[in-house]
């Protein structure tokens, strides 16, 4: 900084001449001097005060944003946090193939307790007691008035209404941490599709959902995963058809006094399962605990569909007689003679009420359900030929939906494939698959021979497999169970549905003692397995009922034809007209009107 000095020369010289005291000018400019001084330091001052101002309005502002925040969220119990994976709280919607909801989540809260914060933890164990029925006063009090206890769970999720009730009790040791978790908003509809989800690793503010069972827990880790943003997982489940399946089946089970149902409906030419159920079920919404004794199956946790493997009886009789055709052994005119005795490895081959059929054709071994020819039929193929026929069809391995449940469901066969196997096997003894092992089987006739992979996820396009058997063998087959059905003297024939041309197999089977082997006298395990339209098949159809009776006559009737036939067909006339199918008469089924009245 340049000083400009007090008593300048020129200023002094000319000041003597003019008689002046030089000391004024020195004075003066000494003022000046202290002017600009102060001037500068007030300017400076002035700033810092600025600066000091603009300091506390944004840290006062910071703490009253900050408290601003705490007073709008929910109390959260402190603790001390670790490096790890963070909670997942969000989970994908899972839908049918309509895009209608199946599963979602739902904001809800749970209620935890501080019991050192309790007021009156005896009076709040009683309230309590009354707002949640299944809480015992008695082990509540005892949580509550534990010394060492400083956090507790009392319960996980709390409805709106409970909420409130618990809100005025008053208690401030009673906390609601926020939650979201799984809702079925379907009830038990696709119970076992969907399985059910659970809590997994849980904080006060937040929980992680995990599924438990089904596509649940098959999808846990895609429908968890943040890249999905929030993307549903389509199903190829229907849920207009699923819900008319259900209750169809379930009427059906009850009026025959049957202790298990089960249905598949699939598409032949892509595989998706457009419904399936498996009675007796459950609400995923409370899903009951597993069995720990008895019998797995009696739970209603069973799926038996995907899990029950069975003898599926006659109804794998016309994939012996598809095999032996397309072996160029017999075609459908081929005489058999089935007339007794028919012994094979020493034991008689008999057939249902120990019928004598004579003489048939191949087609009437299949319309007349003869296990003689069949099991002719089979000793033509052979045992490594039918093994392997079997096995491309699937028949060896679990199948392959996508639900944890279905690894258990893997087929029963014998250990020694002897010629008595493959007579028994023909005719669908001795060889215990699921139902739907039964429907990717029949949906193989379906579509001119090619095999399907089921599937649970919506297919944009058919997606066929080896080919097993060539178009005409699988026309042929197709005939043959049109034949079964509409033919006087076919097993099927309560399996007609108006406009529709329905083809079928029933299959009736008696049921393997739990204990000591043999079979049960008086219980079978009843099928009907169903392709319609018969002359141009989009979907085949899986019923079986467990343990069925009809008692509407003077003895009681357990057969397929009297139990799972009338349920397929009033199944197909509910869900046909869902599928978009329409209806097709022949012109001699129609009733010629000429009155308004008619």
């Amino acid at each position: 900084m340049t000083r400009i000095p007090l008593r300048p020369l020129a200023r002094i010289l000319e000041a003597r001449q003019n008689g002046e005291n030089p000391d004024n000018i020195e004075r003066e400019n000494l003022r000046l001097r202290h002017e600009d001084m102060r001037d500068r330091l007030r300017l400076r001052a002035e700033g810092r005060l600025l600066v000091l101002a603009v300091m506390f309005v944004c840290a006062y502002g910071l703490i009253g944003a900050k408290m601003g925040m705490l007073s709008a969220s929910e109390p959260e119990e402190p603790r001390g946090h670790a490096t790890g994976a963070s909670i997942i709280s969000t989970r994908a919607d899972i839908i049918d193939r309509q895009g209608r909801v199946l599963a979602t989540n739902m904001s809800t809260h749970s209620l935890y307790a501080h019991p050192h914060q309790m007021v009156d933890p005896v009076g709040a164990a009683k309230a309590l007691a009354k707002i949640f029925p299944e809480m015992e006063v008695e082990k509540l009090v005892k949580r509550f008035t534990d010394p060492k206890r400083k956090f507790i769970w009392v319960k996980q999720k709390l409805s709106p209404e409970q909420m409130q009730a618990v809100h005025d009790i008053g208690e401030p040791g009673l906390l609601f941490g926020p939650r979201e978790m799984r809702l079925y908003p379907n009830g038990a509809l696709a119970a076992h599709v969907l399985g059910g989800a659970r809590f997994g690793k849980q904080g006060v503010a937040s929980a992680e959902v995990v599924g438990t069972a089904g596509i649940e827990k098959y999808f846990d880790t895609e429908l968890q995963d943040p890249a999905r943003q929030g993307a549903p997982l389509q199903l190829s489940i229907d849920l207009s058809i699923q819900a008319a399946t259900e209750e169809v089946l379930d009427a059906g089970m009850k009026l025959l006094n049957a202790k298990g149902a089960a249905s598949v409906l699939m598409d032949v030419y892509t595989g998706e399962v457009i419904a399936v159920a498996s009675l007796p079920d459950f609400d995923p919404n409370d899903r009951p605990r597993p069995p720990t004794e008895g019998n797995p199956s009696d739970s209603p946790l069973f799926n038996r569909a995907v899990q029950g493997v069975y003898e599926l009886g006659s109804t794998f009789k016309i994939l012996t007689a598809a095999q032996a055709i397309q072996l160029g052994l017999v075609n459908k005119d081929t005489m058999i003679d089935t007339a007794p005795p028919f012994k094979v490895g020493g034991h008689k081959i008999g057939e249902f009420n120990n019928k004598n059929y004579g003489t048939l054709s191949v087609e009437d071994v299949i319309v007349r359900s003869s296990n003689r020819g069949t099991g002719k039929l089979a000793l033509m193929i052979g045992r490594e030929r039918q093994q392997s026929f079997l096995k491309n069809l699937g028949m060896f391995d679990a199948p392959t939906l996508e639900i944890v449940e279905a690894k258990g469901g893997k087929p029963l066969i014998p250990a020694r494939w002897t010629d008595l196997s493959a007579v028994t096997i023909s005719y669908g003894h001795g060889i215990s698959v699921t139902p739907v092992h039964l429907a990717a089987a029949y949906a193989m006739l379906g579509n001119g021979g090619h095999v399907v992979e089921p599937t649970l996820l919506k297919r944009d396009k058919p997606l066929l497999g080896d080919k097993l058997v060539r178009d005409n063998v699988a026309a042929v087959s197709r005939d043959m169970l049109r034949k079964v059905v509409n033919d006087p003297k076919g097993t099927a024939s309560f399996a007609e549905v108006a406009g529709y041309h329905v083809g079928g197999k029933t299959g009736t089977a008696d049921k393997p003692k739990e204990r000591g082997g043999g079979y049960y006298d008086d219980k079978v395990i009843a099928t009907f397995a169903a392709l319609f339209p018969a002359h141009d098949p989009q979907y085949v159809l899986i019923v079986t009922l467990d343990e069925p009776v009809e008692t509407s006559g003077k003895k009681p009737r357990r057969t397929a034809g009297w139990t799972a036939v009338p349920v397929a067909a009033q199944m197909i006339e509910r869900i046909a007209p869902l599928l978009g199918l329409r209806p097709s008469y022949d012109q001699r089924h129609l009733k010629t009107s000429t009155t308004a009245s008619d």
